[in-house]
């Protein structure tokens, strides 16, 4: 390593912490006024499971729910690869969740929006092999697309959200 990328390295953190950089999960981040009180809408299937499973891993179980999430989750699985018999060997999972972020006490509405994204997975092999590909391909998704809104979430509450 070259005594230029040495400097580089020591002086890096030090330019981030003067412009204002913080954690947002360190003391006085902005995910501190969102831990373990945003509360998800209870999920109605497997897919909400895995989504608010994701949330909770992020943001805490609610031990006093200020905010409300609730949701609506749409996925799309697309066939990508075709062979020359018409078969399809490969999926794209296409999801879309829209969100919206309301106060407990008031109803108000905070913050709503959508995130989308997707995944792909093999159907070639047994039909167990095919069901179990696509179901870890929704895991995966769901748990992209809760990350996404608790970025939009911690972005919201720097802006103000509290």
């Amino acid at each position: 390593m070259s005594l230029y990328s040495r400097r580089l390295l020591l002086i890096l953190p030090l330019a981030l912490a003067a412009c204002g950089f913080a954690p947002a999960y360190g003391p006085g981040g902005a995910a501190e006024g969102l831990q373990n009180t945003v509360r998800a809408a209870d999920p109605a299937d497997k897919l909400g499971f895995d989504l608010v499973e994701r949330l909770e891993e992020q943001l805490g179980r609610p031990t006093a729910a200020r905010y409300d999430l609730t949701y609506v989750i749409s996925t799309d699985p697309v066939g990508v690869g075709i062979t020359a018999q018409g078969a399809t060997t490969r999926f794209n999972l296409v999801g879309q969740v829209q969100y919206t972020l309301t106060e407990a006490a008031t109803g108000a509405v905070l913050l709503q929006g959508s995130v989308d994204s997707f995944t792909s997975y093999s159907a070639t092999g047994s039909t167990v092999a095919g069901l179990e590909a696509e179901d870890a391909a929704n895991t995966r998704l769901m748990r992209i697309l809760a990350d996404q809104i608790v970025a939009r979430l911690l972005s919201a509450s720097l802006g103000g959200l509290e």
